[in-house]
């Protein structure tokens, strides 16, 4: 268990909570611990599903710039190869729904952290942005990339563009944030949206979002191709067995997959 970031596990759903007070300021030692934590959360057969948290007041207010200010570009070259963006990677590759639960700012490679997720529930007093242009750099932890696939070019243009803090009803109305609620609710609700999957089809909810997002980056023939292979696939699985015999005797909802 690291320092800053830890795995808690309740229910089949695993909660990767960042604490690194005041503003989960995220610094080297954090991108370690995030993708260990990422690779466990993926690897361990008792969580079904992920919430990442940054706690009740702030998700993360972005990279620690204390740290990074004195960097050269040496320095971040080496470092793309184990550094914040790897981190990011390991979350995305998670096989198992994930949802980004945002409180107070999620800026910088906070909102690429959020942008890793495959849902963004935030308070209703958020703020988030990618303001990297401020500092006279890019997003480089996947802003520029997972923002404009999910809102479009032009949008994500503007936003990275001006460095501009985006408020609540106006994430909602982009798509950058997938759900609005008070402050107080917001892990509550990401645990409930996360709770749909603890009895689900693990496999098949891992063949889905290896399809969704591996067609994201090929032409619509070989996305077609890959959903094809990914959907033959899950007629090995137990799940299948279960859930079309449930289907036949039961109708439909009644299965009780088992995960393999």
């Amino acid at each position: 268990m690291g320092e800053f970031v830890r795995l808690e596990v309740e229910g089949a759903i695993g909660t990767i909570r960042l604490d690194r007070p005041k503003m989960n300021a995220l610094n080297r030692q954090i991108e370690t611990e995030l993708r260990d934590v990422a690779i466990e959360a993926a690897e361990r057969e008792d969580i079904r599903a992920v919430i990442v948290y940054g706690g009740e007041k702030v998700f993360a207010a972005g990279a620690d710039i204390k740290e990074m200010a004195d960097m050269s570009y040496a320095d971040m070259a080496d470092k793309e190869k184990r550094g914040l963006s790897y981190a990011m990677s390991q979350v995305a590759a998670i096989p198992k729904p994930t949802v980004a639960a945002l409180t107070g700012f999620a800026l910088g490679g906070g909102f690429e952290l959020a942008l890793s997720c495959d849902r963004r529930i935030a308070a209703d007093n958020i703020k988030v942005g990618q303001p990297e242009v401020l500092l006279g750099v890019i997003p480089g932890a996947g802003g520029t990339q997972r923002l404009a696939r999910l809102i479009g070019p032009s949008k994500a243009k503007d936003i990275i563009y001006t460095g501009r803090f985006v408020e609540a009803d106006e994430a909602l109305a982009l798509g950058m944030v997938d759900e609005i609620v008070p402050s107080a609710d917001v892990y509550a609700t990401a645990k409930r949206w996360a709770e749909q999957f603890t009895g689900g089809a693990a496999r098949a909810l891992a063949a889905a979002k290896a399809a969704i997002d591996g067609g994201l980056d090929v032409d619509l023939d070989n996305g077609l191709k890959l959903e094809t292979h990914l959907f033959a696939g899950t007629f090995a699985t137990e799940d299948q067995e279960i859930g079309m015999k449930s289907f036949v005797e039961n109708g439909p909802g009644k299965a009780k997959f088992t995960g393999r």
